[in-house]
């Protein structure tokens, strides 16, 4: 029987950067379920999902000598890339394309409305609303909307240091209101 191996992020970071197979290989097999749950929040179809999974591990494992724990865990940064790759991936004209011959039927209404109804259950949309105006704007069409940080700054006429910023600190302010509710 085959020894399962585990890895400290410090060691699984180090290794990834070495582009060892084995620790890409542990790396899949532990992170891919938690990464799937987040290209699925913004893909519903399955096929579809599931190319932006793999795409986003071909960025993961091609950028992996980028990766700096001082900026972040190891989670977060994957969690971004795949982030990025599933909404490049709704922005791509294929996607817009192959969007533009698919009948609006009851039960995407019906998602669409799931999905809405998911953030109001935890109460999200009102703890984002209690936020400041300008940080409300800015995690409103970063997190709701999809749009990138880039394209709220060329949107809102926003210098893209200031929207880095008020994320951030929106970001620090929801943390603290989440955790003392």
């Amino acid at each position: 029987m085959k020894a399962i191996q585990k890895y400290t992020e410090q060691e699984l970071v180090a290794l990834l950067k070495q582009r060892d197979a084995n620790a890409f290989s542990y790396l899949y097999d532990n992170y891919a379920a938690a990464l799937n749950s987040i290209v699925r929040s913004f893909i519903p179809d399955e096929q579809l999902a599931n190319s932006v999974l793999q795409d986003s591990f071909v960025k993961i494992w091609n950028q992996a000598s980028t990766f700096d724990s001082i900026r972040g865990r190891l989670f977060t940064w994957m969690s971004s890339i795949v982030r990025n790759t599933a909404i490049d991936t709704l922005r791509s004209k294929d996607w817009k394309n192959s969007r533009q011959n698919v009948e609006l039927t009851d039960r995407n209404n019906e998602i669409a409305a799931d999905n809405l109804l998911n953030i109001d259950a935890i109460g999200l949309r009102k703890v984002v609303n209690s936020l400041r105006e300008e940080y409300k704007t800015v995690v409103e069409m970063c997190y709701f909307d999809g749009f990138t940080q880039n394209d709220i700054a060329e949107t809102t006429g926003i210098p893209l240091g200031t929207v880095k910023t008020r994320l951030r600190k929106a970001l620090i302010e929801l943390r603290s209101r989440i955790s003392n509710t």
